[in-house]
């Protein structure tokens, strides 16, 4: 916790010298150009999603943000996005039980990459998330390079995706 908090103080503090590696300003990739994602972080603590929305920011994203499942499947309904960081734990409906409903709602070319952002890493909650329809799993604290790296990947699946419903 003494980490994350240090991290966080750090990172909100634009050109601070103390940046940690893995978010030092030479290591950022304006991925938006690459991957043009509607992206929403479905997150509850505020520290949590200054921290993402701040990360995704650095890569050129405006992201939304849903502060709990229903508020997911409500922006979800209203303009798709392509890619949602889920929170496990949220109040009013937490994140495997939005992820659930999503799968329910859309044919699985329409719906949005769903990647777990929790604090629980055991092998358990990993398989609990695959299992309700999430696509892949990231850990908090959340690591820059892990997010970008997700991003990268999933953009590219996405935009792949995209293309091959042009064609057809």
């Amino acid at each position: 916790q003494k980490q994350l908090k240090i991290a966080i103080t750090e990172l909100l503090q634009p050109g601070s010298p103390s940046l940690p590696a893995p978010f030092h300003p030479e290591t950022i990739e304006n991925l938006a150009d690459e991957f043009p994602l509607r992206i929403l972080v479905a997150e509850d603590n505020v520290v949590n999603q200054k921290l993402a929305l701040r990360a995704l920011a650095r890569m050129g994203y405006k992201a939304e943000l849903a502060k709990d499942g229903r508020e997911v499947l409500e922006k979800q309904a209203q303009f798709p996005f392509d890619l949602i960081f889920m929170d496990m734990q949220m109040p009013e409906m937490d994140g495997l039980t939005a992820t659930r409903e999503i799968v329910a709602a859309y044919q699985p070319e329409q719906r949005p990459i769903i990647i777990a952002m929790t604090a629980n890493v055991l092998q358990e909650d990993r398989d609990a998330c695959l299992a309700a329809g999430m696509n892949d799993f990231l850990s908090k604290p959340l690591r820059f390079q892990t997010l970008q790296s997700a991003i990268r990947l999933w953009g590219q699946k996405i935009l792949d995706r995209q293309v091959t419903e042009a064609i057809l």
